[in-house]
């Protein structure tokens, strides 16, 4: 088994590996801050709909050409506001609706990467290949990085209101659907960010696992929001380094071990007291 010191030899040694870890993070920290805001909207499955609903999208920009974050970017919008209409226009909920819309995006991403000329290159693309991440994308994770933390600062406010009461922030006069599909599009900057590390299939894994596992722990939004972004990176760093020594697919690694992050909250976190709830239903 490869000792810790054997891959931090292996990072100095490898460009390869650097990148790879360089670019797990930065996802971390991008996929903790954005799942905080998920989670307390009570938007869980509205990021499992986004995060399904971009493969069309690159699909269409991987047969044509161009640039997979702005294919994916325009089909997880129009995913968004497809499932606002419907819930909007007709008498099903939420959650139906977005089942629905997710699920034909889904499906139409399937035949389209069927109709693409190299469509085991896109499997590598959706399906995470962080050892072969390119300049091009550690640059454009860093921006959507950067555009994660600009959007946060700025309508830190409007944010923290509009998740924790929409009536009242309907009332003090914010442009709620605005900021909800702001919200919708970094998402889908974050989702497209993360398939080249853990995928598209376990890429609401990361959005919401270490969110979910810092709400165990607080009830700031802004503690929230950093412990979150902090578990994301160690679950990517320590979930590169099982994938390294163990020769696991980093993706699948990496959501594991934020799940046993989660899991030891869900435990040991004095929000939770699990014992104290254990003790209880016995006596």
């Amino acid at each position: 088994m490869t000792s810790v010191i054997d891959f931090i030899n292996a990072l100095g040694k490898y460009d390869f590996l650097q990148s790879a870890l360089l670019t797990a993070i930065m996802v971390g920290i991008m996929s903790g801050i954005v799942g905080s805001f998920i989670i307390l909207r009570g938007m869980s499955l509205m990021g499992d709909a986004i995060s399904h609903a971009v493969l069309p999208g690159v699909a269409v920009a991987y047969m044509f050409g161009f640039n997979i974050l702005i294919g994916a970017s325009l089909f997880g919008i129009l995913a968004a506001v497809l499932i606002g209409f419907v819930a909007s226009r007709s008498k099903i909920k939420t959650d139906t609706s977005i089942g629905v819309i997710f699920s034909a995006f889904y499906a139409l991403g399937f035949i389209l990467i069927s109709m693409a000329e190299s469509s085991t290159n896109l499997h590598h693309i959706l399906f995470e290949n962080i050892l072969a991440v390119s300049d091009n994308d550690i640059m454009t994770t860093a921006i959507v990085l950067g555009v994660v933390i600009l959007f946060v600062v700025a309508f830190y406010k409007e944010l923290l209101v509009t998740s924790f009461d929409e009536t009242y922030a309907k009332t003090y006069g914010l442009k709620v659907q605005i900021i909800h599909y702001a919200l919708m599009l970094v998402l889908t900057l974050v989702t497209v960010s993360a398939l080249q590390t853990v995928g598209i299939i376990l890429v609401v894994a990361m959005l919401i696992t270490p969110a979910a596992t810092a709400f165990l722990w607080t009830d700031k939004l802004n503690w929230m929001l950093i412990l979150s972004a902090i578990l994301g990176v160690i679950s990517s760093t320590v979930g590169l380094y099982f994938s390294y020594t163990f020769n696991w697919a980093s993706g699948p690694a990496i959501v594991i071990v934020a799940a046993m992050l989660f899991t030891l909250s869900f435990i040991f976190s004095p929000k939770q007291n699990f014992f104290k709830l254990k003790r209880s239903v016995v006596q």
